[in-house]
């Protein structure tokens, strides 16, 4: 038994609404014209090479926004995974498919824990920034490239029109996010305090690291707390730190220690 980690990146088609101007404009939900949905998703599980990836393209311009089955295969993966890794996925991503899930009349997939490597960025470091293209660029050995023939929002707007050399090139960014996703989290997981237990998903008794799952601990000093000392192990894997969960102190040092007030 191990845990299933699966790599997600989305793309979404943005709202079509009636405005007035270009500068500072609130928009009200009577002048929205068009939803957003889901253009495209890309995923993998960490370590294996093989990438999912669909869209809803090639149907006609009239069906682009028509993400039901786009849904149902990222619904089915998440039901299977036990930890998803996304960059901003906790407040974009995850929060954006349960919306569409539920306005399609999905129920809810398996119980899933996620690991935002934009959040972690912002937690743990002082990066210059925080976009995947960044930290894609300053962390890993490959770099985001830019939309070539259609840049910027041209990419989405040509999508729209079901362009088909708009999508071969979202296929492309949409998997280069992921790739660089899965990448950027393998340079921070070890720095991550709160990472999931991946010792947990293994039933076997044996000491894991609890942040990649790895058999190479080495013993180094000890985990001082205000209720007292841990063993302490570093990971010849990924480099991270963890503590044992049985005491150090015998039950008379224990019993003498005081706790300030």
């Amino acid at each position: 038994m191990s845990s299933k980690i699966l790599i997600l990146d989305i793309e979404t088609a943005p709202l079509e609404s009636y405005t007035w101007g270009t500068w500072d404009q609130n928009v009200s939900v009577e002048q929205i014209k068009t939803e957003w949905s889901v253009l495209s998703y890309a995923a993998k599980y960490l370590g294996l090479p093989h990438i999912f990836y669909a869209d809803t393209g090639g149907r006609g311009r009239a069906r682009v926004r028509s993400d039901k089955q786009v849904l149902g295969e990222i619904w089915k993966l998440l039901d299977a995974a036990d930890l998803v890794v996304a960059q901003n996925g906790t407040s974009f991503d995850i929060k954006k498919l349960n919306a569409r899930f539920v306005m399609h009349g999905f129920k809810p997939y398996s119980p899933i824990r996620v690991i935002d490597t934009l959040t972690a960025a912002k937690r743990h470091f002082g990066f210059t920034s925080n976009k995947l293209a960044w930290l894609t660029k300053n962390l890993t050995d490959s770099a985001k490239s830019n939309h070539g023939k259609f840049p910027g929002f041209e990419l989405w707007v040509e999508c729209l029109n079901d362009n088909p050399e708009a999508w071969k090139e979202m296929k492309k960014y949409n998997i280069q996010d992921v790739i660089g996703t899965e990448k950027v989290y393998k340079v921070l997981r070890p720095w991550i305090t709160n990472h999931p237990n991946l010792a947990t998903y293994n039933i076997k008794e044996m000491i894991q690291c609890p942040k990649c799952g790895g058999l190479h601990l080495t013993r180094q000093g000890s985990r001082i707390t205000q209720q007292g000392a841990y063993q302490q192990y570093k990971c010849q894997d990924c480099g991270g730190w963890a503590r044992g969960k049985k005491m150090m102190l015998t039950k008379g040092k224990r019993a003498s220690l005081l706790v300030s007030l």
